[in-house]
């Protein structure tokens, strides 16, 4: 036997789940219960795969049994069960790196950061020393000789052993503590307690639950019937509720729930849920995605990326054909045309299902945009066939109203009479947007612009071309025809002035000319009707990919004073030293206008000091 002492950080957890995490000690039971329902379907799905596992099939089951002498309660399988190294690593979860940041997120918000952890075998597992002083656990990995004993009180230490005649699978005995009503501790060894809290969390479960107690009958406690292949008009939201949490592993209400069932030349199930809030990891490569797949009701995976496209990676559920084969791999189903066929059912009824909730419940259906909205946009990159689809469930902020995001379709209905475009702005910060040069035309002519700061948004609008016919116009590349008092200025006396500008920042700038979207700012920064954005250029750099710097428009307003001054200087003392270092500021000035990063901002700031040094 081995004693092993718990890190500070996994005790300060341990607390934490035994304390604060679950508001609801009955919980404790679902979560032995979906472990042991895990190692039942991964035994059998091992048994399909390898034939000469040494493991018995014929009575797959969960037991739940109760001494009520002694206080304890034992959950059993006779699954697939831990090697010593297994108990090591997967009851260790919780001693793993991370920790630290969970008890700080839980520490800061105690109703945020905790979904990560909770589908984890440590934390489920642990949830066990809320109802219980001592937790034992004994262990046989399927075709391993020796088991392995794993026992603690969920203080400082916990000990591990080598058990020669464990038999397969795996049971967590529980040392009870004393029932205490007020503390909403209930008897854990009364059997009625047990059938409610079963019936409540599990009964869905498709493997049999039986209470053996003494001098009793085995009994089995829940009705072994899937969830998803039950008629929706017999199934009450707390189940789906439960169903949600036990295939998520979150412990908030799913935010909708998508019930499917297809007929026909292929005929399978489905029941999809989408969450409330993002999961921490939504953007991280390393994240786990996908649905559960089931073959005539047999476990096949977790996690089955086929089935949905990786923008719509949040939807968690599970898809059960009898179609399919049982003897299917992950790369199998990527070239299944019966895979196939099911992906472009459940993505046409999610992306139905978002349509429909934007149309009846446009507040619900903001909150999930908040969650879920950068990813949901990956799809206009990605998924060219449901392009269309995907773009009439975007939300993108714009100017016609700060607070409030509008859909393409609105802004199509409020556009002028005569307006042929979808203008928009792509930057790094909203703010930076709303307040960007580019836009002042735009705003004295009443032209709303649609503002897009989220990373894909880049890529997207340039890709996509148009909506309803209406083509997507950059308001910051090549040139605008809209009207401003520029359009009356007197361009040929710029003339000597833009020639010499343009040779004096031939580095930077691929031309000047005069300006039509500016009404106020003195100079801004615009790209070519063909050139990448600069969003899109930092997009690629940060992908890995290495782009030759291109070089931009500066565009002068004329009816500025700074630029009225510079010309007037200019044709009285020509290349004048001052006059090129205000010409430097100007340029300078454009780039921070849009979010830019300048060159040399320490020769900036020195070029600024000095000159107002000399207005003092």
């Amino acid at each position: 036997m081995e004693t092993f002492e718990f890190q500070a950080e996994a005790r300060q957890l341990l607390q934490l789940v035994i304390h604060s995490i679950y508001s609801n000690k009955d919980v404790f039971l679902r979560e032995l219960v979906s472990n042991a329902s895990d190692a039942l379907d991964k035994l059998r799905l091992q048994s399909l795969v390898d034939k000469e596992l040494d493991a018995d099939t014929s009575d797959l089951r969960i037991e739940l049994e109760i001494d009520r002498e002694q206080r304890t309660l034992t959950v059993r399988d006779n699954g697939i069960g831990m090697t010593r190294a297994q108990v090591v690593e997967l009851i260790g979860t919780i001693a793993r790196s991370g920790t630290a940041e969970f008890v700080s997120r839980w520490q800061q918000a105690k109703q945020d950061g905790t979904a990560e952890l909770i589908g984890k075998f440590g934390i489920g597992f642990y949830s066990s020393f809320m109802v219980a002083d001592r937790v034992v656990m004994v262990t046989r990995r399927a075709g391993e000789a020796d088991g392995t004993r794993w026992e603690s009180t969920g203080t400082d230490t916990y000990e591990i052993s080598t058990v020669p005649d464990a038999p397969a699978g795996t049971s967590v005995t529980l040392h009870l503590k004393p029932a205490d009503e007020d503390d909403h501790l209930h008897d854990y060894t009364d059997p009625a307690v047990l059938r409610r809290i079963v019936k409540r969390y599990s009964d869905f479960i498709a493997w049999p639950i039986r209470m053996r107690q003494p001098d009793a009958e085995p009994e089995t406690v829940n009705s072994m019937k899937a969830l998803w292949s039950r008629p929706a008009a017999d199934i009450k939201p707390e189940e789906y509720t439960e169903f949600y949490r036990h295939v998520s592993h979150d412990w908030t209400d799913p935010l909708e729930t998508i019930h499917l069932r297809a007929e026909g030349t292929l005929e399978f199930d489905a029941l999809l849920f989408l969450p409330a809030r993002a999961p921490y990891d939504l953007y991280s490569r390393a994240a786990r995605r996908g649905v559960q797949l089931y073959i005539k009701r047999v476990f096949i995976m977790d996690d089955c990326e086929a089935l949905l496209p990786e923008y719509l990676r949040f939807v968690k559920g599970v898809v059960d054909s009898a179609d399919l084969s049982l003897n299917v791999s992950r790369e199998i189903l990527q070239q299944d045309r019966q895979i196939q066929t099911i992906r472009r059912r459940l993505v046409k009824k999610v992306l139905g299902t978002l349509r429909d909730m934007l149309a009846k419940d446009p507040d619900r259906y903001a909150g999930f945009w908040r969650e879920f909205g950068p990813a949901v946009k990956e799809g206009l990159v990605n998924d060219p066939d449901n392009r269309s689809a995907i773009l009439d469930v975007v939300q993108l902020a714009s100017t016609h109203d700060p607070a409030r995001p509008t859909t393409l379709r609105a802004y199509v209905e409020r556009m002028k009479p005569d307006q042929t475009e979808i203008f928009y702005l792509v930057g790094e910060h909203r703010a930076t947007l709303e307040n960007s040069p580019h836009l002042e035309a735009f705003a004295a002519n009443g032209i709303e612009v649609l503002l897009l700061h989220d990373p894909v948004d880049a890529m997207w609008v340039d890709l996509v071309g148009d909506y309803d016919g209406k083509a997507f116009a950059s308001a910051s590349r090549g040139e605008v025809e809209l009207k401003t008092e520029s359009d009356q200025a007197p361009a040929a006396e710029y003339d000597a002035l833009l020639a010499w500008m343009g040779t004096r920042l031939a580095e930077k700038v691929k031309q000047v000319r005069l300006s039509t979207r500016l009404t106020t700012s003195a100079a801004c920064l615009v790209s070519d009707a063909f050139d990448a954005s600069p969003a899109l250029e930092k997009l690629y750099r940060a992908m890995g990919q290495d782009l030759p710097q291109t070089k931009r428009i500066l565009e002068l307003n004329p009816q500025h004073p700074l630029v009225e001054k510079l010309r007037a200087a200019h044709g009285e003392r020509g290349d004048d030293d001052t006059l090129a270092e205000t010409a430097e500021l100007l340029h300078a000035m454009a780039v921070l206008a849009e979010g830019g990063a300048l060159d040399d901002p320490a020769g900036f700031t020195r070029r600024l000091a000095d000159r107002l040094s000399r207005t003092l």
